[in-house]
């Protein structure tokens, strides 16, 4: 089996952003475990913004982008550091690789990431993966790890994505306030689940939560990919799911696949607007797949640019499809109901192309 496992900074770090030594070698031991049992593991770690913190002695975490990627070059040598130190006493040596969101979006990139994350395995390493936040270009939470292991487990075609957190799982309502919540331990490929909205970071010192978790099972389930989320503290996490024990919640693959560049428009990229259409061009969308044209547009909203990602909807606000802009949102406003002989002077004649678009 090749996996891909995820461990968060609310999970690897205390209340005052030091990295715990007894998670990093529990982390190590299991993963020492499951690559003698025969298993391929590649890690996706956060925790150097809050490790570069605590290294430089603050006594909060500062919130403006440029801070922060100066404190995650501070903490990502340290964070290596300490599993390098863990992963030696099982005789493993960990690789660093530091991805942005174009490593995914960009075929070249993606294509070389791929062969040499292969290689990597192919030499005994362990890869230890981070979003490359000291140079991104975005703000620091664009693409979080959540995001990242699971473009990762479609990139290295992985059996298996499991996301390590602080929570059992998915619940049905938040544990903390509600006591009637109970604990979901499946969810299948096609069920409401899969989208909803279970709120924003869990802690001050990561940049995921329960949202970006589902949004990351989700991208894993469309990769057809099984995905389970579990709690980090539990002994033996690892190998009780990979056993296919009942830890945590799991979820099915889905019997549909999407490409790399499909899978981020549809479920990892900001999107910043909206196009309506009618029924007409939501049919052509969904069973001829075409293009979506200004003819069926019957509405616009949100300032996007060209190449932003924008929801396709329908007049009762439905969800269709997400895509690439081929036009900014005024040109889409002022060709909208329009036929395509009809238009002049315009670039794009196209709104969304099927190319890049993703039809839910």
């Amino acid at each position: 089996m090749r996996m891909v496992l995820k461990i968060g900074t609310s999970s690897l770090t205390d209340d005052k952003g030091v990295l715990i030594p007894s998670v990093i070698a529990s982390v190590a031991d299991q993963i020492a475990d499951m690559r003698a049992s025969g298993h391929e593991v590649l890690l996706v770690t956060s925790g150097a913004v809050a490790s570069g913190v605590a290294g430089l002695g603050l006594s909060e975490r500062p919130t403006d982008t440029l801070s922060l990627q100066a404190l995650s070059a501070v903490g990502q040598p340290q964070l290596m550091a300490a599993y390098n130190r863990e992963l030696m006493r099982h005789g493993l040596v960990g690789a660093q690789v530091l991805l942005v969101p174009n490593d995914f979006v960009d075929r070249h990139q993606y294509l070389h990431a791929k062969n040499t994350l292969m290689r990597l395995i192919e030499l005994g390493c362990v890869p230890i993966i981070n979003e490359n936040d000291a140079i991104a270009n975005d703000e620091i939470r664009y693409g979080d790890n959540d995001h990242l292991a699971a473009l990762l487990s479609h990139l290295v075609s992985a059996d298996l994505l499991l996301l390590l957190t602080d929570t059992d799982g998915l619940y049905t309502a938040d544990p903390n306030s509600d006591a009637s919540a109970t604990l979901v331990t499946h969810v299948a490929a096609d069920d409401p689940l899969m989208s909803v909205d279970a709120g924003g970071s869990g802690t001050s010192r990561g940049s995921g939560g329960m949202a970006s978790k589902l949004a990351a099972a989700r991208i894993a389930s469309w990769s057809g990919v099984t995905a389970v989320i579990a709690r980090a503290q539990h002994e033996n996490v690892v190998r009780e799911v990979v056993a296919g024990s009942t830890l945590g919640t799991r979820f099915a693959p889905h019997d549909r696949s999407l490409s790399a560049r499909k899978l981020w428009i549809a479920f990892a990229a900001d999107v910043v607007g909206s196009v309506t259409v009618d029924v007409g061009a939501a049919d052509a969308l969904r069973s001829a797949g075409r293009s979506l044209l200004p003819a069926g547009v019957v509405g616009v909203s949100g300032s996007f640019t060209a190449g932003d990602v924008v929801d396709v909807s329908l007049a009762d606000g439905r969800v269709i499809g997400r895509g690439l802009a081929s036009v900014d949102a005024l040109d889409a406003r002022s060709m909208q109901g329009k036929r395509t002989a009809d238009i002049e002077g315009q670039r794009s004649t196209v709104v969304i192309h099927r190319d890049d678009l993703v039809v839910f």
